[in-house]
C-alpha cells in the first residue's frame, strides 16, 4: 500500500487476508496506522519511507496499491516506472486516483496516457458515482485502474 496513510486501505486488505506491506512519509501517520492495525489484531508491516523513491527488494510483490497519491508526485510516469520493479512478474497495479474541483489531480485519460508500455490489461472503472465510497455524492472525477505486469 503505498502513501498508506493511517492505514485505512491496509485495514481493509489486511482484514480480507492480505499480507500487507504499507509505506508512507509521514511517521506520524504510519504511527496511527500501526496502532489502527494492533487494535483490529492485523499484522501489517509500515516503513517510513518515499513513495516517488521505495527502497525495497524488486520482484517481491503481486499487488500494488495507491490511492490518492500519484497525482500529487513529481514525474508519475518515472514513479511507475519505479513501482513495477516492485511486482512479480504477472503482478497488478491498482490506482485509484481523481481529479478534483480544486483542479488538481489527473484525469483517467492522463493517467492511462502515463501507464508504462509493460503494463497490460489496464481497466478503467469509473467511481465518481459510487456515493458510499466518499460518504455522499461527488462532482469530482473519481477512478480506479487496474493493471497487469507482463509475465516476461
Amino acid at each position: 500500500d503505498i502513501g498508506c496513510g493511517t492505514g485505512s486501505l491496509s485495514l481493509v486488505l489486511a482484514g480480507l487476508g492480505h499480507a500487507v506491506v504499507g509505506i508512507d512519509l509521514a511517521p506520524a501517520m504510519l504511527a496511527l496506522a500501526q496502532a489502527k492495525a494492533e487494535a483490529a489484531g492485523h499484522s501489517i508491516t509500515f516503513h517510513v519511507m518515499d513513495a516517488a523513491l521505495p527502497q525495497l527488494a524488486p520482484e517481491q510483490f503481486d499487488v500494488i496499491v495507491c490511492r490518492h497519491l500519484l497525482w500529487a508526485l513529481a514525474e508519475p510516469d518515472q514513479v511507475l516506472e519505479r513501482w513495477l520493479r516492485l511486482l512479480k512478474p504477472g503482478g497488478r497495479l491498482l490506482l485509484i486516483e481523481g481529479y478534483w474541483h480544486t483542479g488538481a489531480g489527473l484525469h483517467a485519460r492522463e493517467l492511462l496516457a502515463l501507464l508504462p508500455a509493460a503494463l497490460t490489461q489496464a481497466t478503467l472503472q469509473p467511481l465518481s458515482d459510487w456515493a458510499e465510497l466518499w460518504g455522499g455524492a461527488v462532482e469530482d472525477e473519481r477512478y480506479a485502474i487496474l493493471a497487469h505486469l507482463s509475465a516476461g
